[in-house]
């Protein structure tokens, strides 16, 4: 599935996301992994002093989570496939 529509999806469901695809989206919007600490996956982007905490629990991320991504990429006003 495509980053364009892994994000509508979201958007409308952030309930039962994969972490993988909610890790491509991250990615898309220029989120980098910095560091693993067990099943947290910290992203961080330049410019943005927030960091992103993603969680794999079985396969799932939290939903939580994918909405603070969500708030942040709405706030610093993100477009997929920028990257500083």
């Amino acid at each position: 599935m495509g980053k364009g529509k892994l994000l509508v999806r979201l958007l409308r469901r952030p309930k039962n996301f994969s972490f993988a695809d909610a890790l491509k989206i991250a990615e898309a919007f220029g989120f980098l992994v910095v560091r693993l600490n067990g099943s947290h996956h910290i992203l961080k982007r330049s410019g943005i002093p927030e960091l992103i905490n993603l969680q794999d629990v079985g396969g799932q991320a939290r939903p939580y989570q994918l909405r603070q991504l969500l708030e942040l990429i709405e706030r610093y006003d993100l477009t997929m496939g920028d990257s500083q």
